[in-house]
């Protein structure tokens, strides 16, 4: 088709009138007002136009091996280019989507927010592209599938979406949280930047976990009317496993002399950026292929070998549908007699499932408790739940069949759609969900466990955390409560008269957070003069146990909560029994903002705004981060610094530390960030290892615990007459030892 070439013209002039505030930018009606104005065939391209990046482009969605682009790992079949299924996000009247089709490319949607484009572009191209798809969508809120797209092409769409003033807090971490969920493994997303330094801290921080990064540069030979700056191209591939790689830039020498301040200040980010890679890398526990088994690297396969222990990941493009996490244990032969050779555990993300896959002694009890000489276990996230148990045995069958190589045909295959069985889960009722823009979707369940004398516990999940139970509280109803009378069975539909309990809490990292805020609390001997409190800020509601809890519990706190989705406190409220009062006030906000206020409130304030307590009980909404909690940014050396800051002298922050089962040894990068801000650091293992609670205390001088212990149960004896919740602390608090980092 012919090339399409606007006048030069008409590219000055609508570069110039296009909308020039952050809010006009991201304003649906002031996009309408501009297309409605100027129509879709007075367009000018942004950054660059077509033949500036048509090779490298088409190379990088025909998933082809050029040497510049080995640094990724294409699957070794490559598609045809209509079998490319590619998103392009804030499409505008970009001609982008037209070349692509041109190419070959012809599964291409395109979505806008603004109605008026998406509909002169359908109009425009219906008849002479007819497989082209259109969505009238925000990009911030894409509601497609996830796993369906190979490639996302985004021509400026990041770029608008920053704000200079107040950075990515809202509407570029949705979107980008988008493209991660809406990419299939092994797809691409391919962005065409300015690389401003805020767009390349997102970029490089959300995108460094599970992603390999390409950077190159788009030729400067453009039209007038395009940008007088540098375009980039920042690819990011999404790995099989959470691993960490150091972006690649693909920069000639003399393209880097030539350049000023904008291609200087990308140099000085990308090495910082790699500096903190190369610390994860460093760290990052040792996985294998099943290819790498079969060469002999971890012994032979082929026998079992007692006590050995492989993490490995199986899947292969043109063999299975997708690519799994796994674990492989050999049985000790004094732990037989075995009922089977070789046993095959699926386990759904779940809480008790990932207590399992963390934990090295846990897998042997697994392994130990279903009396099998190897034992293969096989992780399912999200992707697997709409897969029948037979599909998914199906698609792992050839890797199966060539680790049971061990002189015995005998293999068992046992699936669990939930982890009921794991959790000792009696009896589970959905008691409500609701889907929130910025949360994803929130269930409120309700459970009897098996050990629990017919009690119900009332739980809240975040899918964005994939499926990991937040937190829980014992439900106190009448008919609970008169134990003469045969328990009930749940009834979902029961929520009014049902009271949750809140002087009770059942989670060890709320058990802990209690423990240590007492036992720092009394060896700084914090006092309320004059009626004072003791201020505190909890970052991240869930149902409001924990804060409910300390507001019962201990009068002398003050207590700030903060949450940025207004969903969250409703759902705490109406199933939880979540209140304020003047002791507990929900502040609904963006907690780096709310922290960042607290550390500027010096000038004003003196010491009158600073936090006495900080606790973050917020788990990780990133996929593809190597935390399960806490989110990233919060354990960001920036963050910390911040938290300090805002911290009074004899201020204490905590916050629970949990890394996926795949990547235990992050733990030593975060300690790392730590140390370099807080020097006095302790920390607690609670949930049988699975969750670490750090405690870090913003005064210098080194707190002799034993003493501390002893101080504080003078002083619980003294105050609380010995509650049962009192033996718990009391426990609990002797658990907490100094953190020392690795040598």
């Amino acid at each position: 088709m012919a090339e399409e070439n606007p006048a030069k013209e008409s590219c000055i002039r609508i570069a110039e009138e296009l909308p020039v505030t952050a809010v006009d930018y991201i304003n649906q009606e002031s996009w309408d007002s501009f297309f409605t104005s100027k129509g879709t065939d007075d367009f000018c391209e942004w950054y660059a136009d077509w033949p500036q990046f048509r090779t490298s482009l088409k190379n990088l969605l025909s998933f082809q091996l050029a040497e510049e682009l080995n640094h990724f790992s294409f699957p070794l079949l490559q598609p045809l280019p209509e079998e490319v299924s590619i998103l392009v996000p804030a499409c505008g009247a970009s001609r982008l989507s037209e070349h692509l089709y041109d190419e070959g490319f012809t599964d291409i949607t395109n979505v806008d927010f603004s109605k008026v484009v998406i509909e002169a572009m359908m109009k425009r191209n219906i008849r002479v592209r007819p497989e082209m798809k259109w969505r009238v969508m925000d990009i911030t809120n894409i509601s497609f599938p996830s796993g369906i797209f190979d490639a996302i092409v985004d021509k400026g769409g990041l770029d608008i979406l920053m704000d200079s003033e107040h950075g990515p807090r809202s509407g570029p971490l949705s979107y980008i949280s988008k493209v991660k969920r809406l990419l299939k493994a092994g797809g691409r997303y391919i962005c065409l930047t300015l690389a401003e330094p805020l767009v390349l801290d997102l970029l490089f921080s959300k995108f460094r976990f599970g992603w390999k990064i390409n950077l190159y540069t788009i030729s400067d030979e453009a039209s007038p009317g395009t940008t007088t700056q540098q375009t980039f191209m920042l690819v990011a591939e999404k790995s099989y496993l959470t691993v960490v790689s150091r972006i690649v830039p693909f920069m000639d020498v003399s393209f880097v002399e030539t350049q000023g301040i904008q291609v200087d200040e990308l140099l000085e980010a990308l090495k910082r950026e790699n500096t903190i890679r190369e610390e994860y890398s460093k760290s990052t526990d040792k996985w294998y292929s099943l290819e790498e088994l079969k060469q002999g690297v971890n012994g032979n396969i082929g026998v079992i070998e007692s006590g050995r222990v492989i993490k490995l990941f199986l899947g292969e493009t043109g063999i299975s549908r997708f690519f799994y996490t796994c674990v492989l244990l050999d049985a000790p032969p004094e732990t037989g007699p075995f009922s089977k050779q070789f046993l095959v555990l699926f386990l759904q993300k779940s809480q008790a499932s990932q207590k399992i896959l963390a934990s090295e002694f846990q897998q042997r009890l697994v392994l130990q408790s279903f009396k099998a000489a190897r034992l293969l276990i096989i992780v399912l996230d999200s992707s697997y739940y709409r897969l029948y148990s037979d599909d998914i045995r199906e698609d792992t069958g050839y890797f199966v069949a060539e680790l049971c190589q061990v002189g015995d045909d005998d293999t068992d295959a046992e699936f669990t759609a939930d982890d009921g069985t794991i959790e000792g889960i009696k009896q589970n009722k959905i008691v409500h969900q609701v889907s929130s823009v910025l949360t994803g979707q929130i269930s409120v369940e309700d459970v009897i466990y098996n050990q629990s004398q017919d009690i119900t516990f009332r739980r809240l999940y975040f899918e964005r955390a994939e499926s990991l139970m937040h937190s829980e509280a014992p439900l106190s109803t009448e008919a609970l409560r008169q134990k003469k009378e045969k328990p009930k069975k749940i009834d979902s539909h029961a929520s009014s008269g049902v009271k949750v309990e809140h002087k009770i809490l059942t989670t060890g990292f709320h058990k802990g957070v209690i423990a240590g805020l007492l036992l720092f609390s009394t060896h700084s001997k914090r006092t309320t003069k004059a009626g004072g409190l003791v201020k505190t800020v909890i970052i991240g509601l869930g149902p409001g146990i924990l804060p409910m809890f300390m507001r019962n519990r201990l009068p002398s706190l003050k207590i700030e909560v903060v949450d940025l989705d207004p969903a969250v406190l409703n759902v705490a409220s109406n199933y939880f029994g979540f209140t304020e009062d003047e002791r507990l006030k929900v502040h609904i906000t963006d907690a780096i903002k709310f922290v960042r206020e607290k550390a500027n409130s010096e000038a004003v304030h003196a010491d009158g705004s600073k936090v006495d307590l900080l606790i973050i009980d917020v788990d990780s909404s990133d996929s593809s981060s190597g935390l399960i909690s806490p989110e990233a940014d919060f354990v960001e050396e920036s963050f910390l610094l911040t938290v300090k800051d805002s911290l009074s002298d004899k201020g204490l922050f905590i916050f629970k530390l949990i890394p996926k089962h795949y990547f235990t040894s992050m733990r030593a990068p975060v300690y790392s960030k730590l140390k370099r801000v807080f020097s006095n650091l302790y920390h607690m293992y609670v949930d049988d290892g699975f969750v670490e609670i750090i405690f870090a205390v913003k005064k210098e001088a080194p707190v002799e615990l034993e003493e501390a212990c002893e101080a504080l149960e003078r002083s619980l004896r003294d105050n609380y007459n010995m509650h049962p919740w009192i033996n718990n602390v009391l426990h609990d608090s002797k658990l907490i030892k100094p953190l020392l980092l690795p040598s």
